[in-house]
Parts: structure tokens; C-alpha cells; sequence
């Protein structure tokens, strides 16, 4: 068994989680569900970025302390990541009493082995604010290509990057005024000296290779000292030793990954040395985004080194997230906070989208907005939810206990006996070819399903257990599709569980079939994403937008005028044989977008009915309803099989009414008349 710990970058609490957040947190769940499901013994930490200049400015904005803004946004991230079903071990604040003492013990090592020196650094001073201002705190015209309103370390328009003393009329951002120049005593940590320590460290696997080739860049260009102190005011940890200095931020940021594995050990009896100590066989992974990789493969690894801790195993970097192949924008309705995609859909969607684009590398990874809506229709839907709503009933009519044997063991085993390649690919983070592989699975099971069709088989009493062991075959072959997918899809893979009776909690389990057990009666494990709610998420005025519920979606239905009311005989009507019918299974028709197969209990007999109610009903929401339907109706033939009556509908004269099917009260059974 395995010792891990893991990280993903600390959010900044000075504003909301967006989906840029997002991407990694569940990157990095979606890795240590996996080694959990495995076996191994791995712990998440996080913890929120709770120090520097903009989160100072900003309690001062809002009339608060800084100790009370930074405790509300941690409530609203710790919120927003577990409605997201990101799962911490511990969710944890650089400005805790663990990360003050750490950071302090880590400082004076580092100090005491010769690690620190001191030198003035001329900086940007507000006199009416009575501070010093951070580069990006002063705003100009660009030195290169005169561009107003640049800010003190780089210009938007031609990309050149300066100091704040180059720019063109400079004025502070904290209260308008110029800015002078004054001089101050800083702490620097001194990077140059462990370059031989750091290169040796990027020459094993702990980095990918685009990264080793970024860092080969700056090792050219030469390791520059670390400035780690800041001036009074400023809101963080002050240096022993330093008064009116302060750590900067970025010291003890990553110092917070500790702060929150301390809290964590003495939370649960674990031991920090386990993890921390030079020696350690524990495995250290950090999860992060590639324009903080500087950070966290110099500078963090040289701290750990220099304060006699263990480097980290390796550091897992991606790329940036765009929605609709754009930077994210608030101006275009695609700067999209978690909250706000919450309030319009469930989280699952979301996950399964980020995992079928994640892979090992540094690309970019795009959220297509209609993509999501067609994958996550096709795939989780369509596919796997599919399998288990067709299949479910079938057992259910047998008395809810699956066959003791399985029909075609050799399929099981082919599924069964692709996790540990799928293993392989999660752990490698290749999840985009792990989604791959289990949607071609799961197209082998809907291929089974298809051809032994058992709704065909349901109507010949005779072969009632052959129906039952088909349906057993579909059934286990979920069960491992849902395992694997567990790890994504955490929420749906635990209502899968609760309708087979076991844990999806093991990823070896599915060695051995289902077979013999009683199931629990089946309930919609998902439905489809409706493309208004979608849309909805960059609408104009999408941050005040009604949220939408995450209720089954329907679609809707476009009719025609209301025509003219035309009387009828009370003869015609009683023409009709309307029948009370129970939906035994559901499932969509290839080569049909509009048509539902419903499998139907008339009571003294089985039926099939082809019904255009697909743009409204998901198959796993109709299992086991009750509906009215017209049992008399001459037999047609369609080139999708022969429908053997009609299921009642209602739908309104708008779009905005949908269709909805007519439903008899509770206590009615199977064949009752209706009159």
C-alpha cells in the first residue's frame, strides 16, 4: 500500500471559485478517488490563500478586517468545492497558528544555514496611503508602446514587461495619487545556491517535460534571489525578529500545504514526519496550474531543501481552461464562477466534460459549451445510465433477484479485465484516453443489450429466465462501467450503489459478477442537459440570472395554433379502449431522435409502443410508471420494429409548456380500464 499525500493551488480568498479553479480541483480529486479505490493510503489537503496587499485592500473597501473577509470566502470555497464534490482530507488557511509556526521554523533554518540576506530595494511608495504598492498596484502608460493604463509589470497591448518607475505618468490604484520613490531593506532567499540540488532533481521524472524545458530557460538566464519580505502595512505573518516586515505572500503560501497536513495529523493521529521528513518513503504530488510552475519547481523544492524537508515526488502542472475557445471573459458572459454554474446545473456534468479533455501534458483545455451538452448526453446518458434503466425492469418483473450465472461470461470478463489499463491511464492523468476506452466499453454493452433485446424476449413467458439472465448481463456489465467511472462521477456512481445493494468503492471488485443478490428498486441516475440552461450560463446578466433547478429537465414540444374546438360524439369515444399500462423499460431508438421503445404491462399482457416523447423523458425516468394508454389501436409497422398502441400525452401551445405524460392516480394497477 501506498503513502500519498496530494495538493492542488491554494484559491486566493479575496473573490469567488471559477471553472479555472474548478478544472484542477477535479483533476486532482478525480486522482486521489482512484488511489483510494486502489487501495492506497492517500490524503487530499488544501487550504485557502489568506495573506497579502489585495486581500488588505480589499476588507478595507468593504468596511471589514481582513480576519473577517478571508473567513467568509473560506466558507463560500469550502462550499462551493464540496457542492462540486471536491473531496478534501483537510480544507485548511495559511493564516492558521499551524502555518505561523511552520513558516516561521522553515524561515529560520533557512536563515541560520546562510539562505537569507538582506539588501534595499526602491519601490513605489502611496504617501497618502502611507505604503508601498505592489507593481500591479501602480497604473500608466506603457514605456514601449505608450498604452495608458498599464499596469506596473507588463503591458496588455505589446506584451513588453518593465518596472513601475519606467511607466508613463504613474498614478497608485489604492487612492489615485503619484507615486514616490523610497528605499527599504528586503529579505531575499537565496535561489542561485541550490541550482545543482535543482537540476539534478529535474533530471528524474518529477517533472513533465515541457516543464523541464521551461526551467531549462531560466537556469540560462540565471536564478535570481527571492525577495520573501514585505513592509508595514500589510496583512500576513511578520518575521521574527523584523519588525514592521512581513512574509511575503508567496513564502508562506506553499508553506500552507504543510500548515494544513499538520492540522490534518493532529486532527487524526497521523504523523507529519511520516510525509515530511528527507527520508520519507511517502509520495508527495502537487497538482497545479502552468503559470505558477515557477513557483513550484524552484522556489518550493529549494525552501523544502534548505529547511531540511523532503522535495516532492513530482508536481503535475496543465494547461489554462477558455470556454468557447476564449479567455475567459466577464464582458462575454464566459467568466463563469462555480456558484453560478451551480445555480444553473448539477456538478457531474462538469466533471465527466473536464476528465473526457484532461490529459497528462500542458495544453489548453476548452470548454465547449454545446460539446458538453452532446457528451455528456451521449455518454453518461445515453450510454451509461442507459444500460442499467433498460436493463433494471426486466429483473424487477422477476422478483428483483439477478440469475445466479451470467449468459456470456467471456463479455463480463473482457470489461471486467480492462481495469488495470484504465487504472494505468488514470493514474498516468491521461484521463481524456481513460474516457475513451470505458465509452468504447460501454458501447460493447449497449451492442449486448441491443442484440439480445429482452424486451422482445419479455413477451414469451416461456423464456422468462432467459429475460432474467440477459438483464443479469446488462446489470454487471454497469456495475463495471460504474466502477471505473466512480472516481468522476462520484455522486451517480453512489445512487448506482444504493440500487445494486453493494459499494462501488473498490476497484478490484468487479473480479467477481453480481450474481444471485436482491437489487434495490432503480431510480434516474441522471438526465439529460437541457440547452437553454446551458446557454443560460453566458446569457447577458448571467451573475443576477434565476437559477434553474436541478430537477429532471424536459424538453419542450413545438405545436401548432390552438385549432378550433371540434365536437365529438360520445359513440367515438367509446371506441376507444384506454387501459392503464405500466412502463416495464424504456430506451432510445437508433436512428430515431424523437422516439422512446416502451416496453408496456397491460396487464394480461405485454406490449411494445414506439412514442415521440424523447426531447421530454430521459428512458431511466419512465421505468416503472404508470400511464394511460390506448390498447386498440390497429398494429403499424415502422422500419424500428411494430408499435402496438399509444401512450397519452398533454403538451401546451408554447414552447415553454412542454409535453407531459397522463399518469393514473396512485393504487391503480396494470389493465384497469379507463372510463
Amino acid at each position: 500500500m501506498r503513502k500519498i499525500l496530494v495538493t492542488s493551488a491554494l484559491p486566493y480568498a479575496n473573490g469567488p471559485l471559477h471553472l479555472g479553479h474548478l478544472i484542477e480541483a477535479v483533476q486532482t480529486d478525480i486522482w486521489v478517488r482512484l488511489q483510494k479505490m486502489l487501495g492506497h493510503d492517500c490524503v487530499y489537503v488544501c487550504a485557502e490563500d489568506a495573506h497579502g496587499t489585495p486581500i488588505m485592500i480589499r476588507a478595507q473597501s468593504e468596511g471589514v478586517t481582513p480576519e473577517a473577509l478571508i473567513a467568509r470566502v473560506a466558507t463560500e470555497h469550502a462550499r462551493d468545492y464540496a457542492d462540486f464534490l471536491i473531496e478534501h482530507d483537510q480544507f485548511h488557511s495559511t493564516h492558521s497558528p499551524e502555518n505561523r509556526e511552520l513558516t516561521a521554523f522553515m524561515y529560520a533554518r533557512l536563515r541560520d544555514a546562510g539562505y537569507i540576506t538582506r539588501r534595499p530595494v526602491r519601490q513605489a511608495y502611496d504617501s497618502e496611503a502611507g505604503m508601498f504598492l505592489p507593481d500591479r498596484y501602480v497604473k500608466g502608460g506603457c514605456p514601449k508602446c505608450g498604452t495608458p493604463d498599464q499596469y506596473g509589470d507588463s503591458c496588455e497591448n505589446c506584451g513588453a514587461t518593465y518596472s513601475p518607475a519606467d511607466l508613463v505618468n504613474p498614478v497608485s490604484t489604492v487612492t489615485g495619487s503619484v507615486p514616490v520613490w523610497r528605499e527599504s531593506d528586503h529579505l531575499f532567499f537565496r535561489l542561485g545556491a541550490f541550482e545543482e540540488m535543482l537540476r539534478e532533481w529535474l533530471a528524474t521524472d518529477a517533472l513533465q517535460a515541457g516543464v523541464r524545458a521551461k526551467l531549462e530557460e531560466w537556469f540560462e538566464a540565471g536564478l535570481k534571489d527571492w525577495d520573501i519580505s514585505r513592509d508595514h502595512p500589510y496583512f500576513g505573518f511578520e518575521i521574527p525578529g523584523e519588525p514592521g516586515k512581513f512574509f511575503y505572500v508567496w513564502f508562506d503560501a506553499p508553506v500552507g500545504y504543510l500548515g494544513s497536513l499538520r492540522a490534518l495529523c493532529n486532527r487524526t493521529g497521523r504523523s507529519f514526519d511520516d510525509y515530511m521528513r528527507p527520508a520519507s518513503h511517502a509520495e508527495l504530488y502537487h497538482f497545479i496550474g502552468k503559470d505558477i510552475s515557477y513557483f513550484h519547481t524552484l522556489f518550493w523544492p529549494a525552501v523544502l531543501e534548505g529547511s531540511g524537508f523532503r522535495k516532492p515526488t513530482a508536481v503535475f502542472v496543465h494547461g489554462f481552461l477558455t470556454v468557447n475557445g476564449q479567455k475567459m471573459s466577464k464582458s462575454r458572459g464566459t467568466f463563469i464562477t462555480a456558484r453560478h454554474y451551480l445555480d444553473h446545473l448539477p456538478a457531474e456534468p462538469l466533471r465527466y466534460y473536464f476528465a473526457a479533455k484532461l490529459g497528462p501534458g500542458l495544453d489548453d483545455i476548452d470548454l465547449n459549451l454545446d460539446d458538453l451538452v452532446a457528451r455528456v448526453n451521449s455518454d453518461v446518458v445515453g450510454k451509461l445510465v442507459n444500460i442499467a434503466s433498460r436493463c433494471a425492469g426486466f429483473v424487477a418483473r422477476a422478483g428483483g433477484t439477478l440469475a445466479t450465472a451470467l449468459p456470456d461470461a467471456a463479455l463480463y470478463d473482457e470489461l471486467a479485465g480492462a481495469r488495470g489499463r484504465i487504472a494505468e491511464l488514470f493514474n498516468a492523468r491521461d484521463y481524456a484516453a481513460a474516457i475513451r476506452e470505458i465509452m468504447l466499453l460501454a458501447d460493447r454493452a449497449n451492442q449486448y443489450v441491443d442484440h439480445h433485446k429482452p424486451w422482445t424476449l419479455a413477451k414469451d413467458p416461456a423464456r422468462a429466465a432467459e429475460t432474467l439472465a440477459v438483464a443479469t448481463e446488462g446489470v454487471n456489465l454497469f456495475r463495471v462501467l460504474m466502477t471505473f467511472l466512480a472516481p468522476v462521477l462520484p455522486r451517480i456512481a453512489e445512487d448506482a450503489a444504493r440500487f445494486l445493494g453493494v459499494p462501488l468503492d473498490r476497484w478490484d471488485a468487479v473480479a467477481t459478477p453480481l450474481l444471485g443478490v436482491a437489487l434495490n428498486e432503480f431510480q434516474p441516475l441522471a438526465t439529460r442537459l437541457d440547452r437553454k440552461s446551458v446557454a443560460a450560463l453566458v446569457a447577458a446578466g448571467t451573475p443576477t440570472a434565476a437559477p434553474v433547478t436541478r430537477a429532471p429537465t424536459t424538453a419542450t414540444k413545438t405545436t401548432a395554433a390552438t385549432p378550433a374546438t371540434t365536437v365529438a360524439d360520445i359513440k367515438d369515444f367509446s371506441r376507444l379502449d384506454l387501459r392503464v399500462a405500466k412502463i416495464v423499460s424504456a430506451a432510445t431508438v437508433d436512428g430515431s431522435d424523437k422516439l422512446l421503445r416502451l416496453e408496456l404491462d397491460v396487464g394480461d399482457r405485454a406490449c411494445t409502443v414506439f412514442s415521440g416523447i424523447r426531447a421530454a423523458y430521459e428512458p431511466a425516468q419512465l421505468n416503472g410508471r404508470l400511464v394511460l394508454m390506448v390498447a386498440n389501436l390497429a398494429p403499424r409497422k415502422m422500419r424500428f420494429g411494430t408499435s402496438e398502441g399509444m401512450v397519452l400525452c398533454a403538451s401546451g401551445n408554447d414552447d415553454a409548456q412542454g409535453l407531459f405524460l397522463l399518469s393514473p392516480d396512485s393504487g391503480a394497477i396494470p389493465g384497469m380500464k379507463v372510463t
